[in-house]
């Protein structure tokens, strides 16, 4: 019973020496000079994004094209939910609209709704962040519905590491954000 004892007392203690994960949020960046669009309230639907890229872990496509994850370098916050709360700041900041990510928590209906789907988020070999995919606007209200095509990236120092992934990851979604509020109302 002694040996059961000592031997659990001991895989504990190594555990105890594992490093824990760093945890990496996308710094803020500026979202830039105003772009003008057709409506005032807008709900942002929550982003989609491929299975691997909703992971916690932080991808990186490898020199034969294949993608893998660090274990010890994690998103700060869920990537879906962060990426939908980088891009409603965003939108709100660049049109000077009233801008919030589903549920709608305002008590007047927004007048368009905004659906993105991302097909690929990823720290690609190339050291750019990329993000590509389709957006959609649904108008609630009198007016057009919109979607089109998307594909932004942003460049990374490929020996900065985790950090400059996550300001890389940072600047394509504000690029996504002016992208679609200059194409997609």
């Amino acid at each position: 019973m002694r040996l059961v004892v000592t031997a659990f007392v001991a895989l504990l203690s190594l555990a105890a020496c594992g490093q824990s994960p760093v945890r990496y949020a996308s710094a803020p960046v500026p979202s830039g000079d105003r772009i003008g669009i057709s409506v005032s309230q807008l709900e942002v639907r929550e982003v989609s994004l491929p299975s691997y890229a909703s992971s916690e872990e932080i991808w990186r496509e490898t020199e034969t094209g294949g993608l893998e994850a660090d274990s010890a370098t994690l998103w700060a916050d869920d990537p879906s939910r962060g990426v939908t709360m980088e891009l409603s700041r965003h939108l709100a900041a660049v049109t000077g609209a009233r801008v919030a990510a589903e549920p709608w928590p305002f008590e007047d209906l927004p007048q368009a709704r905004l659906v993105v789907r991302v097909d690929e988020m990823v720290a690609g070999r190339d050291n750019r962040f990329r993000l590509s995919g389709q957006y959609f606007v649904a108008r609630l209200s009198a007016g057009q519905d919109r979607s089109g095509a998307f594909s932004v990236s942003a460049p990374f120092a490929p020996d900065a590491g985790a950090p400059a992934i996550a300001a890389a990851r940072a600047t394509a979604v504000r690029d996504l954000a002016r992208l679609i509020a200059d194409r997609g109302f």
